[in-house]
């Protein structure tokens, strides 16, 4: 069976990150989330994929290649305008994408399902389109219930009585929202789609596409499903989705590493003597670390692969990705620290490069999914100012 995966997407929630990824390529402890829906697809025997790529679509393709390791077939639909000879990244729009892949190859020429490449999800995706044949519609829009109160933070489907989509509605408040199904980027369509999806425009599929097929009353349904659906749309999200699934919220999602105590889990070529050091789980310590005696690593908190926390230094409540150098007494709470910026929960930011007691150690890979960039030097050192507002920060020396 065939798929596509949505990934040309500029990833403008989720800036500054986006400067360095695309934001399928986000990790969720250690592995971008799109491959896990790469991984959900060749569960359910969709072995055909084509992603379609346009933002940094070179880290995109380096990293799945061919998609042998995961025992599918994948190619790729780069979308870019020609700009004094030379190709400019410019996303065509989801339905876009989907139409240039159409007309390029004919690939769409069965049942087909499309996902966006920015969530986790755990869907029964053989008994979505089971019930997709079986209601015979032209387009399914796989739709999971909210609560009502939390209805604002997403798109609201609308159907009738028989489960056709009847409208839609953005982030509306609670008391004006018409139903606690939401879009939760899944669809499942049949080829005569393109029927409806004009050639070489910008063409999105939930704000032009899916309005059209309820204007032109198409065969059009939704389909209510259960399922675990963890969403990284926004920055706030990684956070939020890493300590949900340290602290055991999410079923399923494997936590790599060894776990070593409860809570605590230790990846390979780790040097650590827990007995030196304060640990307070839920806590991942990545491969390749080091944690000299001392340190203090209070949970939820993940430290990426090749970091070194240095005694003295104290990590709460905060997500360290890889390659990064904690010197004595850095006092690190409530952050984010993702490529070359620190982020806190709470919208603050910074470039490392300004942040005192943290090194970002050279990148030794750069083809996986985050590292650090690479420096002129063997490494960077950056300093780590105080800052008031925050009170996150604190300079000992």
């Amino acid at each position: 069976m065939k798929g596509m995966i949505l990934a040309a997407g500029k990833g403008t929630r989720i800036k500054p990150i986006s400067y360095a990824i695309p934001k399928p390529m986000i990790p969720i402890l250690g592995r971008p989330v799109m491959e896990s829906m790469i991984q959900l697809f060749a569960k359910h025997g969709i072995d055909k994929i084509v992603v379609n790529t346009s933002h940094l679509a070179e880290i995109i393709e380096n990293y799945f290649g061919d998609g042998h390791h995961f025992n599918v077939q994948l190619s790729y639909s780069y979308e870019a305008k020609e700009v004094n000879g030379k190709f400019v990244s410019q996303a065509l729009g989801s339905a876009g994408g989907m139409r240039k892949i159409q007309d390029f190859s004919g690939f769409f020429d069965e049942t087909f399902v499309v996902v966006c490449g920015d969530a986790w999800i755990d869907l029964d995706l053989k008994e979505a389109i089971e019930q997709h044949r079986q209601h015979g519609g032209l387009a399914t829009i796989i739709t999971r219930e909210v609560d009502p109160s939390d209805v604002s933070k997403y798109g609201v489907v609308v159907t009738d009585k028989y489960n056709q989509v009847t409208s839609f509605q953005e982030k509306p408040a609670a008391e004006e929202a018409l139903s606690n199904n939401i879009n939760t980027g899944i669809y499942i369509f049949e080829p005569a789609i393109f029927d409806f999806i004009p050639k070489n425009i910008e063409f999105d599929i939930g704000n032009d596409l899916f309005p059209l097929l309820v204007e032109r009353q198409a065969n059009f349904y939704a389909i209510k499903m259960d399922f675990q659906w963890l969403d990284v749309g926004k920055v706030k999200d990684i956070w939020e989705v890493t300590s949900d699934i340290l602290n055991g919220k999410v079923k399923g999602y494997p936590i790599p590493g060894t776990q070593v105590s409860p809570g605590v889990w230790l990846g390979i070529n780790t040097r650590i003597d827990v007995s030196k050091c304060k640990i307070t789980p839920p806590v991942l310590i990545s491969s390749g670390c080091e944690i000299q005696d001392g340190a203090t690593i209070i949970g939820p908190a993940v430290v990426g692969a090749n970091c070194v926390v240095e005694g003295k230094s104290l990590v709460s409540n905060t997500l360290i990705c890889e390659y990064i150098h904690l010197a004595d007494d850095a006092y690190i709470v409530n952050k984010t620290m993702f490529g070359d910026y620190l982020l806190g929960h709470d919208g603050y930011t910074q470039e490392l490069a300004d942040c005192q007691y943290v090194n970002i150690l050279q990148n030794r890979n750069i083809s996986r999914p985050l590292v650090a960039q690479p420096s002129t030097e063997s490494s960077n050192t950056a300093r780590l100012q105080p800052t008031l507002s925050s009170a996150t920060l604190q300079q000992v020396k």
